[in-house]
């Protein structure tokens, strides 16, 4: 497999460390972005201890400007972004007769706005180069819709509407883009809720259990391999059977 230059907004976290794990794997070079540089140095530093020499870079996906210079600062340090795994994400949950115009907006732009920053600078160069792979890690709440996460649902669907919009438009230049939807996985931040709510969601989980984030990395291995070159448009759900639907 050619390597390439992979660049996975937030990285950080549980599925997106997973992710530049079997990116770089694969023989890719992997970046990243950060907005705490003390907790990025710290994570970056535990990858290195594993193995793993991973590019960070400053930038606030919420911010068009931002966002576009951290593009340009990974182009300068690896070459120019090949592979784009849209992944930053977050929660500000609340019934929506209670929601603020805050957690909306909080929830819209880091998933969904941010979508459109990051990528919108690293589109013409794949066109250019005639090759490139864009995945949105989107969410089973995105198909399922979920109690108190109108914000982060919408924007969850909003991706995979993203993502069938530029795959037509980028289909005959060797860009596929795809969306992948997560179940409940075992991160930090799902394992930290009670361990009874988090037993009462495995059992209505089919296979009886919590997903891996490398379960997830998988899928987006799969998707950015050349022999997934006629893959694009797709959304791959990743949920143990806890929401079917075709």
């Amino acid at each position: 497999m050619t390597s390439r230059v992979a660049l996975v907004t937030g990285g950080t976290g549980g599925i997106g460390t997973a992710i530049v794990k079997r990116l770089a794997d694969m023989g890719h070079k992997v970046a990243t972005n950060y907005r705490s540089e003390e907790k990025a140095r710290a994570w970056q530093e535990k990858m290195k201890a594993d193995g793993y020499d991973v590019a960070i870079v400053k930038g606030d996906v919420t911010s068009p400007q931002e966002a576009e210079a951290m593009v340009r600062e990974v182009e300068a340090m690896l070459g120019p972004v090949e592979i784009l795994v849209n992944n930053a994400g977050i929660t500000r949950d609340g019934t929506f007769h209670r929601m603020k115009a805050e957690q909306w907006s909080d929830v819209i732009n880091t998933n969904l706005n941010s979508v459109f920053n990051v990528t919108r600078p690293v589109i013409e160069g794949m066109r250019e180069r005639k090759w490139g792979r864009v995945i949105q890690i989107s969410s089973i709440n995105g198909l399922k819709g979920q109690y108190g996460q109108a914000n982060y649902a919408a924007a969850k669907a909003g991706m995979h509407g993203f993502t069938i919009s530029l795959a037509r438009e980028n289909a005959k230049l060797g860009i596929t883009v795809n969306t992948v939807s997560p179940g409940y996985v075992a991160t930090d931040m799902v394992m930290a809720v009670p361990e009874e709510v988090r037993a009462k969601i495995a059992a209505d989980i089919p296979t009886g259990r919590l997903g891996k984030p490398e379960e997830i990395a998988y899928a987006v291995g799969f998707l950015v391999d050349d022999q997934a070159a006629w893959i694009t448009g797709s959304n791959l759900d990743i949920n143990g059977g806890h929401h079917m639907g075709w």
